[in-house]
């Protein structure tokens, strides 16, 4: 049985949701988003988060072996990372990844908590068994399944767009120059904990190197970009571990 953690939790999922929509659909149809839809929406974050990191890690210790847990784990850099999203000028892609997150633990908890509530269960597997879960759970989760792997590939694309989004943002004066440091810095640890990241990154690096090398392009950019790609790779690689198994997916609620 569902906890009121759980509820919460997924409360702030639902929050998070429903305030991205109402942003983006401001954003696609050229209105002004709401500073306050946006700060709600990352309040979602901040509360489903922290419910999952509070699990997982349990009572904060002020020791080494904690804080060190702490900052592998990709739900911590979530929330952190929600939390300077919260205090800073608002950069509207950068809800994209978290409202993807949102929306398959708001369908995951749809289907194992609030269907079999409210929705008929499906007729036994086998005569005198025990029935089945409702019909539409069983679609939902196939879907769900079905769709994984894109959605998250889709966040480690949106990801690196942020990245180009705040560096061009601190060019402009439209977003601080801390913003391309900090999510540089959170950019580097998700290419060594998700496999998507790291083939987005790759996929991305070919498609540039490719540009770089295309006839009539000047040879010096080529050289740039080397040049670029051999200072990023120094200091992606200078300080981290080498890739461990993927963590579970952000935000998940690990019960």
């Amino acid at each position: 049985m569902a906890t009121t953690q759980h509820y919460v939790w997924a409360g702030g999922h639902f929050a998070l949701l429903a305030a991205a929509f109402r942003i983006f659909l401001s954003w696609v149809t050229f209105g002004n988003p709401s500073v306050w839809w946006y700060k709600f929406a990352f309040t979602g974050a901040l509360l489903s988060y922290a419910i999952v990191c509070n699990k997982s890690l349990g009572t904060p210790q002020p020791n080494a072996a904690y804080i060190k847990k702490c900052i592998a784990d990709e739900n911590v850099q979530y929330l952190l990372l929600a939390l300077f999203w919260w205090t800073s000028k608002p950069v509207t892609i950068s809800l994209l990844p978290y409202a993807i997150f949102s929306l398959f633990h708001a369908l995951t908890f749809a289907r194992t908590t609030l269907m079999p509530q409210f929705l008929p269960p499906g007729p036994p597997a086998a005569a005198g068994g025990p029935p089945t879960p409702p019909p539409l759970a069983k679609k939902l989760q196939n879907w769900v399944k079905a769709n994984y792997d894109r959605a998250m590939s889709v966040v480690a694309f949106t990801e690196i767009l942020i990245l180009i989004r705040v560096v061009l943002g601190a060019l402009t004066f439209q977003n601080s120059l801390l913003s391309p440091v900090i999510f540089a810095h959170f950019l580097r640890q998700r290419y060594w904990q998700s496999a998507f990241t790291r083939h987005a990154i790759a996929t991305v690096d070919v498609q540039v190197t490719t540009l770089a090398r295309r006839p009539g392009v000047p040879p010096v950019v080529d050289q740039v970009w080397q040049k670029a790609r051999s200072v990023i790779a120094t200091w992606a690689g200078s300080t981290l571990q080498a890739p461990a198994a993927d963590a579970p997916p952000a935000g998940a609620a690990r019960r």
